[in-house]
């Protein structure tokens, strides 16, 4: 999977939809005022640490069993130490790429959520650096 574009976060503006209160039927209600919650501002949702955070859309097949899919949107927290098991967006051998980091002592390893690609051993002849953590996805249904 890879990275297409980048965007910086604009928090500028405000922008706050209302949320309903109680569960929502997949049927074709009409909610009324009365259950109106309050309002939700996505910023404060999706960006924790706005200085450090990044979003960027990525196209490819490789994270599909991690819901990443052509088209999405991601949220990238550069603040974030990158564990193992973190989907991450890296930098490798001048590439931005998407997938899993696995760690296992001093062996790294980027592995896709799609069994049509394989893992990639990160060697030390290749120039690597993880971008940030992945905090989450936005895509359309």
């Amino acid at each position: 999977m890879n990275v297409e574009t980048i965007y910086a976060p604009d928090l500028s503006t405000s922008y706050k939809l209302p949320v309903f209160l109680g569960r929502l039927p997949a049927g074709f209600p009409s909610p009324a005022d009365d259950y109106i919650e309050g309002k939700l501002d996505l910023n404060r949702h999706l960006v924790k640490h706005p200085a450090a955070t990044f979003f960027v859309r990525v196209s490819g097949d490789s994270m599909l069993e991690a819901g990443i899919h052509t088209g999405d949107i991601l949220v990238v927290d550069r603040s974030l130490e990158a564990v193992d098991g973190n989907v991450i967006v890296a930098a490798l051998d001048g590439e931005l790429t998407v997938k899993r980091l696995s760690t296992r002592g001093k062996n790294i390893r980027l592995l896709p959520a799609n069994k049509h690609y394989q893992p990639i051993d990160i060697t030390e002849q290749q120039s690597f650096e993880i971008w940030g953590v992945v905090t989450n996805v936005i895509h359309a249904l």
